[in-house]
């Protein structure tokens, strides 16, 4: 696995921040040697330790999503270059990311309820914390579109947190490093990468 050790978790409830944090996820599975890669909202349900989605079903990938087969999703947080002048020792540029890599098994949602309180469970998801649109369940469109979508769960059989924050600097480069990321990165996300650093 890679990156080297000092570059990965196995915190499952920082993983989980990730995913949550940053929803929009790569889908990516195979048929017959030939890649596909979706990217679209995955959300994870707390009752069911499971990823939650739906694609379009006139997406090419759907042809790869059948029960049991195997798919990777990759969650990608926050990013930066790290530059050596913001470190106090003699270092190289790099190049500092949260990754989350998850492979799991898909089970397809064919029936239209409880596919659509997927969407709805989604949107609210999505709507955290102001909730100033409610999905709600006879929604008219909604009731045309779930015609057009495959909804599915993804049942988590491997975990890879691939966290790389200069870990393997001493403890002022590791804090240069962490104000960096926190400074090229969305305002709302400070207060993440200050728990992830924990």
């Amino acid at each position: 696995m890679y990156p080297p050790k000092h570059h990965q978790t196995k915190d499952i409830q920082k993983m989980i921040a990730v995913i949550k944090q940053y929803p929009l996820a790569m889908l990516v599975s195979a048929n017959e040697g030939v890649p596909f890669v979706t990217h679209i909202p995955i959300i994870y349900n707390d009752k069911t330790g499971k990823l939650v989605a739906h694609i379009d079903k006139f997406n090419p990938q759907v042809v790869t999503l059948k029960d049991d087969a195997e798919v990777t999703v990759v969650f990608k947080g926050p990013d930066c270059y790290i530059s050596p002048s913001i470190y106090t020792t003699t270092q190289l540029p790099t190049w500092n990311y949260i990754i989350v890599h998850i492979t799991g098994k898909i089970t397809l949602i064919n029936n239209p309820k409880k596919a659509k309180q997927t969407i709805i469970a989604m949107t609210e998801f999505l709507e955290h914390p102001d909730h100033k649109y409610i999905l709600e369940k006879e929604n008219p469109r909604m009731d045309g579109a779930i015609n057009y979508i495959q909804a599915f769960d993804i049942e988590i059989t491997n975990w890879e947190g691939k966290f790389k924050l200069s870990q393997d600097k001493n403890t002022q480069d590791q804090e240069n490093a962490k104000q960096q990321l926190i400074k090229k990165s969305r305002d709302s996300d400070a207060g993440f990468i200050e728990d992830i650093y924990k």
